[in-house]
């Protein structure tokens, strides 16, 4: 069959839940056998986002392919098992640095640049350059941004055009919030209209309308809408709140938004999506009575979503254990000897997180002495890691001053370090290990244990190393080097067999951990975190 374009567009306020509705659309789809992907169009002028603060945009997602990209590209690939790489996000700032490119190579013939055609027609080549490699059935383009926000205008142009170009081969999805104004004890649909009438003036006609609500819409209602915005009554569908956004792909094949779309894109409508594992981690979720509590120690634990992979990824593992997540953030830059106690003696497991800087890392040390001491399951991921190395050599090693190079470059200890090849590189990320590498693990560790092979591989999103030279030196105290990169032989992770679980990654296990294939080393940490709790009497 012809690929088939899909675009999700948002409308009345951002933060609605494009990226949901886009992942929930693909999964149904995928469970009804299509090839399909996802693509997200950012109208921010970054490059990526992978030099913005967590507080501008929440996690930054790292493809297999090693590329910064946007957090939607989790839920993507948490929703729908597939591995997403660089051509699934592309910001404006990535457009126009093609763009002027082409221009400063000639390739324009002198002519003048114009955002029309040519940063459309940039546009347009990279949402149809998935569909062209003949992989795909269906690609979903979620535009970034509100409707009438003026970054994202030349990408609604870009879809205009399309619309005319691909003809049924493409549709649009335009999702608008329906707001509830308590004085009035009503749900008002004016905000949609005018949203709607946006996307019309600049010439798209959406094909179906999602209404974000905290309220159930009438039937009468949700006619009124398809009325005013020239869409049938059909294709108007509630996303009303629900406990999980894990319902949401449910929610929605009950409103039948799976068979609108094959319908209105010409393709036939062959039985029923296949979701009986998906309904399964869904029932796991729901008929949890206990409860495993987590903390996650870091610095931006006031903004949840820097921590969005880490947090599913959890999720996921409780669930699979048949356990309901709570998790306790802590402020590393709260954290000290006087308080440590007191904030993670209720805990059933801790995790350190990553990061970069020295904000907050003191905070972590202290965690992780207090961890370790009371053999509480541990869990340190990339900078959680790296400080698992500092605060052991520091307290069991005797190098007080031990530290990573990143926050003291005249440590007499550098157990953290630059590889050498990386020295001379001073551009901001050009020293990165980004993307997906081999990683060996020892057969007799807990990391191998975990995984059920020695053969694993992650994500990785750091600058800095294990320093190798000390590796004796922490083996024969204890902390054991039990995986690493076969072609660097880079240690990637660490852990101390001696203890309960006390585990350290250099690589971000989170980022591969789906919905029908959580992460093992998380589903083993909770399961040891589980184990734990019951042992020392917390209540659940």
């Amino acid at each position: 069959m012809e690929t088939k374009y899909i675009f999700v567009t948002g409308g009345v306020v951002s933060s609605l839940g494009k990226g949901i509705i886009s992942s929930s659309l693909a999964c149904l789809l995928k469970a009804r056998g299509y090839r399909v992907t996802i693509q997200k169009f950012d109208p921010y002028i970054n490059i990526d986002p992978g030099t913005l603060n967590p507080y501008e945009h929440g996690e930054c997602y790292v493809t297999v392919d090693g590329h910064e990209a946007d957090l939607d590209l989790g839920h993507y690939e948490r929703f729908t098992d597939i591995q997403t790489t660089r051509a699934n996000n592309v910001t404006t700032g990535r457009i126009y640095q093609s763009v002027i490119d082409k221009e400063r190579r000639g390739d324009y013939l002198g002519k003048t640049v114009q955002i029309v055609p040519h940063i459309t027609d940039e546009i347009k080549r990279n949402v149809k350059a998935l569909g062209n490699t003949g992989n795909f059935d269906f690609i979903i383009t979620e535009i970034g941004g509100t409707v009438g926000d003026i970054e994202s205008l030349p990408f609604i142009e870009s879809v205009r055009q399309l619309r005319w170009e691909l003809g049924e081969n493409c549709i649009c999805v335009h999702l608008t919030y329906v707001p509830y104004i308590a004085a009035a004890k009503e749900l008002k649909t004016k905000p949609t209209q005018h949203s709607v009438k946006q996307l019309q003036e600049v010439g798209i006609q959406p094909d179906i309308l999602i209404l974000r609500t905290e309220r159930d819409i009438s039937p009468e209602m949700r006619r009124k809408i398809a009325l005013f915005c020239n869409v049938s009554p059909d294709a108007v569908i509630q996303s009303i709140d629900v406990p999980t956004i894990y319902q949401v792909p449910v929610n929605m094949h009950l409103q039948h938004l799976d068979e609108l779309v094959l319908r209105k894109t010409g393709t036939p409508i062959e039985g029923e999506p296949h979701m009986e594992p998906w309904m399964q981690f869904l029932n796991k979720l729901k008929n949890a009575t206990k409860t495993v509590n987590i903390g996650i120690v870091g610095k931006y634990v006031e903004l949840p979503d820097a921590y969005k992979s880490i947090n599913e990824s959890l999720l996921q593992a409780a669930a699979y254990n048949d356990h309901r997540l709570n998790i306790t953030f802590i402020h590393s830059e709260k954290l000290n000897e006087g308080n440590v106690d007191e904030q993670l003696s209720p805990l059933d497991g801790v995790i350190i997180a990553p990061g970069f800087g020295q904000r907050g890392i003191d905070g972590k040390f202290v965690a992780l002495k207090w961890c370790r001491g009371h053999d509480v399951p541990t869990f340190g991921i990339c900078l959680g890691m790296q400080c698992m190395v500092i605060e052991f050599a520091r307290n069991v090693l005797g190098m007080t001053d031990a530290n990573s190079t990143e926050m003291d470059t005249k440590t007499p200890y550098n157990v953290i370090d630059l590889m050498e090849e990386q020295k001379g590189i001073s551009n901001m990320g050009g020293t990165m290990r980004l993307g997906a590498y081999d990683c060996e693990l020892l057969p007799d560790s807990t990391a191998a244990r975990a995984y059920g092979t020695t053969s694993v591989r992650e994500r990785h999103r750091h600058r800095f190393e294990f320093n190798s030279d000390y590796r004796g030196q922490f083996e024969n105290a204890g902390m054991r080097c039990v995986g690493e990169n076969p072609a660097s032989h880079l240690v990637e992770v660490v852990e101390i067999p001696g203890k309960r679980w006390f585990v350290g990654t250099q690589y971000h296990p989170e980022y591969s951990s789906t919905v029908l294939h959580p992460n093992p080393l998380f589903v083993d940490f909770v399961r040891a975190a589980i184990a734990y709790g019951e042992e020392a009497g917390h209540t659940n």
